[in-house]
């Protein structure tokens, strides 16, 4: 089954970066195998309801790392690159995926002590 790609409209990073992010993460998790095809960019903004640019964007970026590979007729398929997160990487995307969380959270009203709370009674469960 193919990547499907998901937007937070809500996050504050932008729409190109998110769907890097996902590639680079289903790569990282195995996810995503070297050589598979990549949903084209027309379809992707298709589902996403964004312009082609923003996801062309992403490809071009990810093919500039050597992750994927374009080949013109053919697709964008994923490059043999092996993708690992460093710390710096991973801290981003925690900091990225809390900042997500509490946003979702706030619009429900909560606050960061109950979340804090819920959290901590969950560690000693």
């Amino acid at each position: 089954m193919p990547i499907q790609f998901s937007l937070d409209l809500k996050s504050g990073v932008p729409f190109y970066r998110q769907i890097i992010d996902q590639v680079k993460s289903a790569m990282a998790t195995g996810a995503l195998q070297p050589g598979e095809r990549l949903p084209t960019v027309r379809q992707t903004a298709v589902d996403l309801s964004i312009n082609p640019n923003t996801v062309s964007r992403a490809y071009t970026e990810l093919e500039l790392t050597g992750l994927v590979e374009t080949q013109m007729g053919s697709g964008t398929f994923t490059g043999s690159v092996q993708v690992e997160s460093d710390q710096l990487e991973r801290q981003r995307l925690l900091d990225q995926l809390c900042q997500e969380f509490l946003s979702r959270a706030s619009t429900h009203g909560f606050t960061l002590d109950d979340i804090i709370q819920n959290l901590t009674q969950r560690k000693h469960r």
